[in-house]
């Protein structure tokens, strides 16, 4: 944690993980991809087509076990969840990433975002020297170079149909759906950052009453159900987000046929990387997520008053509605006695606990917990 919560770490991580994300998904449907005209236990020819041709039974085994299980126990255990090396393996996983500079194009998104907000650019490190900007600028341009490519490369991919496409699909109506693919991903993005922005604010500051969606849109998020939308909106928007990558991982994974040139003739080493999909992973983590979530964060107002923020939210809540991903928390119960997950109280003491301890002594007091070795040792952090 010390290392994670260093200048900005934190941020570096978060641009890392959200690649690394796309990649395994894209991966998933990659190895996940059925065999053409295969059957399964002599299930009707309707069921397979929708469960294994089209992937829902990928998105709902991704949706449950790959990620809402262990969001619900990370929510509830957080000290226990990263106290392992899985946790810091991926950590430096994804700061590996973002340190390749795959991603620097959206530190410049970002800069001209804040600039269009007029506001103060926050950092918690010092100015970079001559040379760290030259590595920085140059990681850039190689971003720029690498989200070109992929670009190009996709979209001419889309024009000759090889991609894995359904079959059926036009080649025109598979780039329409791709780009609006992209924008649903993006507009979950940025609600999620806008809803949390918003919830911190008392009502009567979140200036909703001169636009009428975003007036419906709070009113449904924090004054129904308790305040329970906004959870099951998270999950619902988890299943539509999912379910949008997979999607994207058709349109974008490419597929040259037997005998058929390569895309654009590129040489057959190029090729073979290209049908992997990480360019189309690219794609979507820079313009269907963190692009839009750079937005939310600077105009979370200004999500909150278009239509199809409320439109978008309704769908989610129907889709949380149904009970189609409560196996979710069942697979977290079990993940949690199997891992032995402690409240985090246990280890840092309630927030009573821990005000009477600053009020004893002046200051916050350290706090044991297991090391990555298990329960052999003890360290404070």
């Amino acid at each position: 944690m010390s290392i994670t919560n260093k200048g900005d770490n934190l941020d570096r991580y978060l641009l890392g993980r959200q690649l690394m994300v796309l990649i395994l998904v894209f991966l998933i449907n990659f190895c996940g991809d059925p065999i053409k005209d295969a059957t399964l236990w002599g299930l009707p020819q309707w069921f397979t087509d929708i469960f294994f041709y089209i992937g829902f039974a990928m998105i709902l085994f991704t949706c449950m076990v790959g990620q809402l299980n262990t969001q619900v126990n990370a929510s509830l255990y957080m000290i226990d969840y990263v106290n392992n090396y899985v946790a810091l393996l991926t950590f430096w996983v994804a700061m590996g990433i973002e340190c390749s500079g795959i991603l620097h194009i959206c530190y410049v998104v970002k800069a001209i975002v804040i600039a269009i907000a007029a506001r103060a650019f926050k950092s918690n490190e010092e100015a970079r020297s001559c040379c760290g900007s030259i590595f920085y600028w140059f990681r850039v341009l190689f971003s720029f170079s690498l989200l070109t490519f992929s670009f190009v490369v996709t979209f001419a991919a889309l024009i000759e149909g090889k991609t894995e496409m359904w079959e059926g699909v036009p080649n025109f109506a598979a780039i329409f759906i791709f780009f609006v693919m992209l924008i649903i991903v993006g507009l979950l993005e940025g609600m999620q950052i806008a809803f949390f922005a918003v919830a911190k604010l008392h009502e009567s500051e979140r200036g909703v009453n001169s636009n009428k969606f975003a007036k419906l849109t709070c009113d449904v998020l924090y004054n129904k159900r308790d305040g329970l939308n906004l959870p099951g909106f998270m999950i619902g928007r988890q299943l539509c987000v999912v379910s949008c990558y997979f999607f994207i991982a058709h349109f974008t994974t490419q597929k040259v046929e037997e005998g058929d040139s390569n895309v654009l003739n590129l040489p057959d080493a190029v090729q073979a990387f290209l049908n992997t999909g990480l360019c189309g992973a690219l794609l979507t983590t820079v313009f269907g997520s963190v692009s839009w979530q750079l937005v939310a964060d600077a105009f979370p107002f200004a999500f909150l008053s278009t239509p199809l923020t409320y439109i978008m939210l309704r769908i989610c809540l129907l889709l949380e509605a149904t009970g189609i991903c409560n196996g979710a928390w069942v697979l977290a119960s079990i993940h949690k006695n199997l891992a032995g997950f402690q409240d985090d109280d246990i280890h840092i003491g309630t927030a009573e606990e821990r005000a009477a301890q600053r009020r004893k002594d002046g200051a916050g007091r350290d706090n044991d917990l297991f090391a990555l070795t298990g329960a052999d040792g003890l360290k404070s952090v």
